[in-house]
């Protein structure tokens, strides 16, 4: 697809600040907040922002090619869009809107069991070429159905989620009332009152749900009652006994999400998993964890080609893919980034965001005479 950007917000700072000044001060701090003091939120990509690249300015270039195979798919950039939960609270429709410029570019998008579209209408929009990440249930019938739901829409990949065993402390939310839909108070009606083309639209598509999961929720929950159903249906935490079935079940390629250390690597691999997303859930789970960066450099350096690994958090533009993908990641994934462009945007903002991002990762590689994404790594200037 043709990479075209709105020239007004060539940056992500731009579409940041966009976004701020478009939706609700609680949609907005959602998106953008951590957990607790907000500490490994900001270690993500400072510490990712440490990776340095070497350039060889004389050598023979061969113009740079962004494809990238991954799980037996040629994609036509190295990263793709992550997972995140509550999109249409962000913006309506954000989902389907990030779904379809995934699909016009050719890079996967990947659809939370806890965001505001459906498997099948996701599956749809792409033409089965998206991903599905599962929050584990407690109850096996509902996994099992939600499965196999993805399977009928014939998804390639699944993506099984292991970094929430419990939900992380989030200080704006509860001042906000974070709620599905959202709780109007007096200060959230006087937020949604001064961001009119956010309500309006709103009110067009329909309050915000959890799409995939609306069928096995009992009808007319308040508010109340659907935030304590949430939390009931996904408690508990993930292991190998319940990785095993799921593994039997699903015949596609299965990755798991949240990885941080070298055991849960050794695990996923002994479970014969095809992949790892090494993450720390966007710095919104544990705030005294590492970065992801510092996670990933040693399981690089000791399980590179023997599971694929990816990696999530703290990447926000085309300089931070290129130091992810230089520091031994197959593939990147990024949740905020697009959100934000979305919500300053709307309907343009997953061509946009995926435009720069295109734009900004052939200009390093141009830069540093990088013929492919997977020579990444001969570039990376190693710390003694």
């Amino acid at each position: 697809m043709q990479i075209k950007y709105n020239s007004r917000y060539p940056a992500i700072d731009d579409l940041i600040k966009k976004a701020k000044r478009k939706i609700p001060r609680f949609a907005f701090e959602y998106l953008d907040g951590g957990c607790n003091e907000d500490v490994n939120l900001h270690k993500n990509t400072a510490e990712l922002r440490t990776i340095e690249l070497i350039p060889y300015y004389l050598q023979n270039y061969k113009p740079s090619n962004l494809h990238t195979e991954l799980f037996g798919h040629v994609y036509d950039a190295p990263f793709g869009i992550a997972p995140v939960g509550l999109q249409g609270l962000m913006w309506p429709n954000a989902p389907e809107i990030l779904a379809r410029a995934a699909f016009e570019h050719n890079i996967p998008f990947i659809l939370s069991t806890v965001t505001t579209s459906s498997i099948e209408r996701i599956a749809e929009i792409t033409e089965g070429r998206a991903w599905f990440q599962l929050y584990h249930p407690a109850e096996n019938e509902i996994r099992d159905s939600i499965i196999n739901r993805a399977a009928s829409a014939q998804l390639p990949v699944l993506v099984i989620l292991s970094d929430v065993p419990t939900f992380g402390y989030r200080p704006r939310d509860i001042r906000n009332g974070l709620a599905m839909p959202p709780k109007m108070t007096l200060q959230n009606i006087l937020q949604i009152m001064g961001k009119p083309e956010w309500a309006l639209k709103t009110l067009i598509h329909g309050q915000p749900a959890f799409a995939t999961m609306k069928k096995y929720m009992p009808k007319g929950l308040n508010m109340r009652q659907l935030g304590l159903y949430m939390n009931k249906t996904f408690s508990g935490r993930l292991n190998e006994e319940k990785i095993k079935p799921i593994r039997d079940m699903w015949k596609g390629k299965l990755v798991i999400k949240g990885v941080a250390s070298e055991e849960d690597t050794e695990t996923a691999i002994k479970l014969g998993l095809d992949g790892i997303i090494v993450s720390n859930h966007g710095g919104r789970q544990l705030d005294a964890g590492q970065s992801t960066i510092h996670s990933l450099q040693p399981i690089v350096k000791n399980y590179k080609n023997k599971i694929k690994i990816m990696m999530d958090s703290g990447i926000r533009s085309g300089p931070d893919i290129a130091r992810t993908l230089a520091s031994g990641a197959e593939f990147a994934f990024l949740g905020r980034t697009f959100m934000y462009s979305v919500a300053a945007l709307g309907n343009e903002g997953g061509n946009h965001a995926i435009s720069i991002l295109k734009t900004q990762v052939q200009q390093v590689m141009e830069q540093v005479c990088c013929p492919n994404t997977a020579s990444f790594p001969n570039h990376l200037i190693k710390n003694s």
